[in-house]
């Protein structure tokens, strides 16, 4: 079952996943801050995309690069010159949106055929990014495209909108420097590409990932955590040789990898997932072939990660405009060329919000007393759930309870994020774990104070119970 999106963002809150950013000055729009259990989701689903990706493989290394560069960095790379967004302003009430995007919501609400856009407009695809300016103004006016906020379909024609922030760095006494924050986490690994060969033992083919936050100057942000103006990406360069077999196969074999990844490690739901392949005058600049993974989200289809072949362009572009020279030389074969790439990258932030959305449930169940009742609950896979184990006395004023308890804690945190509850029905103590997806819930009861050694643990998921043994809990999580 599909939830709204205002749902997931009241939860979200409520339990406290995500607070709106400046929150007590009447919130920064599209700010977002991870509260406590958002922030441990983000460290997990980091963590488990660290393990799989770079610890478990012997051709990866990673990168922990500053968000200020050199502005020739952004010239080499074309972001200056075409990192932009169609912008359009509504000529009566100055809306501004993405034409793009206006176009993409109008087709996908009113059903409009390939057939219909290529009769009005002459456009070959339904794909409004790889569209011209013009195409893009003529279906604007031909389809009556009407403004979200006053109902007008009265709009400016669009222009380039660049998405970089900048700001300036002051060099001497009343001299400032233009500088960006930076639009995406790709360029530092191109950067440092011979930093790195010349400092490890890595050869192509090989990786370099960085984990780090972006920023773009959004037209349209919107959509809780899905399209911000701050946010991260868990990026990968993966460097290998020009020929078209080659990086074929490492493009066959990432998108396998990360479909893996999506699946058995953070249990991402498969029918919700879709590969759609870029149209060729949709591609980025930089781009000979690109993949985008999408997710359905409660408003439709949308990008969570994307596999791209980059070819040598970066490399070459920095070559190019910094004169250092980009070749590997193979140690074996003596050949010396510049390293083509593919790119499987991720938007942390929506693989966040993506989790949130796909574990929700609300569902029926009957009790013991044979009753009908509901909970809410998130079916987290154990690798990302931010709390791990519960541990609650039975009876919050029995010392001998509370003494065993405790000790549990203070031995399973040392490992894991655990939380401690005291507060209220043991019933209702679980439907608060449930909801914020913790796997077990370890119960101390009056057993457990007769012999010591052994307390009930309840598995989310099922609601099923079971007596074991303290010193087992550990490897019951495993």
């Amino acid at each position: 079952m599909t939830y709204s999106l205002d749902t997931i963002v009241a939860r979200a809150k409520r339990r406290a996943f995500a607070f709106p950013g400046s929150d007590i000055y009447g919130w920064l729009a599209n700010a977002w801050d991870l509260g406590p259990y958002g922030a441990l989701l983000r460290k997990n689903i980091l963590d488990a995309w660290r393990k799989h990706f770079v610890q478990e493989r012997q051709d990866m290394v990673g990168l922990d690069a500053s968000i200020l560069m050199n502005p020739k960095v952004w010239e080499a790379s074309g972001h200056v010159s075409s990192f932009s967004d169609p912008l359009v302003d509504c000529r009566k009430c100055k809306y501004r949106d993405r034409a793009d995007k206006l176009i993409e919501d109008h087709i996908a609400k009113n059903n409009i055929s390939l057939d219909e856009i290529k009769d009005k407009i002459w456009a070959d695809s339904l794909t409004p990014e790889a569209w011209t300016f013009d195409q893009q103004t003529a279906f604007l006016s031909e389809f009556k495209v009407k403004c979200p906020k006053c109902g007008s379909c009265d709009w400016t024609e669009p222009k380039k909108f660049n998405l970089m922030f900048k700001t300036q760095q002051w060099v001497i006494d009343w001299e400032w420097k233009d500088i960006y924050l930076r639009p995406e986490t790709a360029q530092w690994i191109f950067v440092n590409f011979k930093n790195i060969l010349d400092t490890t033992r890595m050869r192509v083919p090989f990786g370099v990932a960085q984990v780090w936050k972006s920023f773009r100057n959004e037209i349209t942000p919107g959509n809780f955590l899905f399209r911000v103006r701050e946010f991260e990406q868990m990026e990968i360069e993966f460097f290998c040789e020009a020929d078209e077999k080659k990086w074929l196969e490492w493009l066959q074999n990432w998108k396998e990898t990360c479909e893996e990844w999506r699946i058995e490690k953070i249990w991402i739901t498969k029918e919700k997932l879709r590969f759609r392949e870029h149209d060729p005058k949709e591609l980025a600049f930089y781009s000979k072939w690109t993949w985008d993974v999408e997710y359905l989200f409660p408003w439709g289809w949308g990008e969570l990660q994307w596999i791209a072949y980059r070819t040598d362009y970066d490399l070459q572009q920095h070559m190019k405009f910094s004169g250092r020279d980009m070749q590997y030389t193979d140690p074996i074969t003596g050949a010396r060329y510049v390293p083509h790439c593919v790119e499987p990258s991720w938007w942390l932030t929506r693989a966040v919000l993506t989790a949130m959305i796909d574990a929700y449930d609300e569902e029926e169940y009957t009790n013991g007393k044979w009753e009908q009742e509901s909970r809410t609950v998130a079916h987290f896979h154990k690798n990302i759930a931010p709390i791990k184990f519960a541990i609650l006395p039975l009876v919050k004023k029995d010392e001998k309870q509370v003494e065993i308890a405790e000790n549990i804690f203070r031995s399973l945190s040392k490992d894991y994020f655990c939380e401690y509850d005291d507060n209220g029905a043991i019933g209702k103590r679980y439907r608060r774990q449930d909801e914020i997806w913790t796997p077990f819930c370890i119960t101390v009861d009056q057993q457990s104070t007769e012999d010591w050694e052994t307390v009930t643990i309840r598995d989310r998921d099922s609601m099923e119970q079971k007596r074991i043994k303290i010193s087992e809990i550990a490897d019951y999580m495993k």
